[in-house]
């Protein structure tokens, strides 16, 4: 057991570095390539979105030996944990600090999918679903994905970076129950497996999410993504765990859990939402800018001598004869 939470912990910690160096490469990529494979192929010659994916296939690693010796319903809620790791990481980075209102809503969003998880988490039933439930179960997934990514490309700012994540997560969360059902067929032999229809779909999946995953790192930072992505996936795998594998549902003092830990994913999610250093990071993403420079509107109070003399002058919208200029500023 003690090497299952050492294992989890580890591997959320890899998560999070991963999802923070996968972020910060997207970045840097033009509006222009979001949802298309071009990005991937853009994103596949930087070293550091390489090393990000690196530490993502190492963490994946450390989640199947931690499963090995513990059960899922321990593991995955300390899997999740990774925001806990990830924010600060990622704010840090961009030369700022986490307030308490910051700290309050990563904590809350990681002991609300902990307790929500914990408390969800169905009891094992069938290894397989018939092929009419299947398609019935990834039309459905796919008509939502479509009409969540629709939506977020008619929105602008942390929404659609949310939207695109919470594709994802119904993506993933999907590639989840296919990656499920594929073990069954592998257990007869490599090309049994390789003749089911499964793992094509899990590959398929696989390769969806990552896109859209991408594309919402690209589109805001990792505050007003990966809730939405750790939020929607396990809850997509549950769901698709009960419908099409039968999965027990736990009921009575579980549901009460499972609603407290959605209300503390929801408060989290908000004081995230509305945390002035998180609009920071989105505004220093979108312009290219130092976030740091945009201190000075959300009434930072650190002393002058702190200060660089750009932020004590001009803040990130430009002084008034920068914004009067015809010529335009740093990039």
């Amino acid at each position: 057991m003690v090497i299952a939470v050492l294992a989890a912990l580890a591997s959320g910690g890899g998560f999070a570095a991963g999802g923070v160096l996968q972020q910060r490469a997207a970045s840097t990529r033009p509006e222009s390539e979001a949802l298309s494979f071009r990005l991937l192929v853009e994103l596949a010659r930087e070293p550091m979105w390489l090393l990000g994916i690196g530490f993502a296939l190492v963490s994946y690693v450390l989640e199947a030996l931690a499963l090995s010796f513990g059960p899922l319903v321990l593991v995955q809620p300390l899997i999740v944990s990774e925001l806990a790791f990830a924010l600060p990481i990622s704010v840090r980075w961009r030369g700022m600090k986490m307030g308490a209102r910051e700290w309050l809503g990563a904590t809350a969003i990681a002991m609300g999918l902990t307790i929500g998880l914990a408390s969800a988490a169905p009891r094992a039933g069938r290894t397989g679903a018939p092929v009419a439930e299947w398609i019935v179960a990834l039309g459905v997934a796919g008509s939502l994905t479509v009409l969540v990514v629709a939506v977020g490309r008619r929105i602008s700012g942390s929404a659609r970076s949310s939207l695109y994540a919470l594709a994802a997560g119904i993506v993933i969360g999907t590639q989840a129950s296919l990656l499920k059902a594929t073990i069954t067929p592998s257990e007869h032999g490599l090309s049994q497996a390789l003749e089911s229809w499964e793992p094509w779909a899990t590959l398929g999946t696989a390769i969806l999410g990552l896109l859209l995953v991408q594309s919402a790192y690209e589109a805001g930072p990792l505050a007003t993504s990966m809730p939405a992505l750790d939020a929607t996936e396990p809850a997509v795998a549950i769901v698709l765990g009960i419908v099409l594998f039968h999965e027990d549902p736990r009921t009575g003092l579980a549901l009460v859990g499972a609603g407290a830990g959605a209300a503390a994913l929801l408060l989290g999610i908000v004081l995230l939402g509305t945390s002035p250093v998180i609009r920071c990071l989105q505004e220093a993403q979108r312009t290219h800018q130092r976030a740091a420079d945009c201190w000075p509107e959300f009434g930072d109070e650190r002393p002058l001598a702190t200060r660089s003399p750009r932020t004590t002058t001009r803040s990130l919208h430009g002084s008034p004869d920068d914004r009067a200029s015809p010529t335009p500023g740093p990039r």
